[in-house]
């Protein structure tokens, strides 16, 4: 299972970046995928979670309105839009798949599980700044 992550880069408050998770090795239709990102100094953050399974998606409070998630199965690549950035939203940006088999798990679950979602990709730094 692999995901690699890309898009990231430096932007001005009020920009807009778009990422994209490419990922092997599962399919959507087994996996829920969700964008996760950490600060230097902070926690794991989860902030978008998206499932084929149950068509269902989360977002946190900190990015609800601002980002969306969207899928290509085609290409096995899932996407964050991200729109008004702010400068707290510097961090570097990571995806992460998790089963969506076993019994705990929902959208919200998996978002909140943050850093202990695996596998997950190497991560690509957004900077937020004037």
């Amino acid at each position: 299972l692999q995901l690699v992550e890309s898009g990231g880069g430096l932007v001005q408050p009020g920009g807009s970046l778009r990422l994209a998770c490419a990922f092997s090795g599962f399919t959507f239709n087994t996996h829920a995928v969700g964008w996760f990102r950490q600060a230097p100094g902070k926690e794991h953050e989860g902030l978008s979670c998206i499932s084929s399974t149950d068509s269902s998606t989360y977002y946190a409070d900190s990015v609800k309105g601002r980002f969306t998630v969207s899928v290509d199965s085609a290409k096995n690549t899932v996407y964050l839009q991200m729109n008004n950035l702010k400068p707290e939203d510097t961090a570097v940006y990571y995806c992460a798949a998790e089963s969506t088999e076993p019994t705990w798990f929902t959208v919200q679950a998996m978002c909140i599980m943050a850093g202990a979602i695996r596998p997950r990709g190497q991560g690509t730094q957004v900077t937020v700044s004037s």
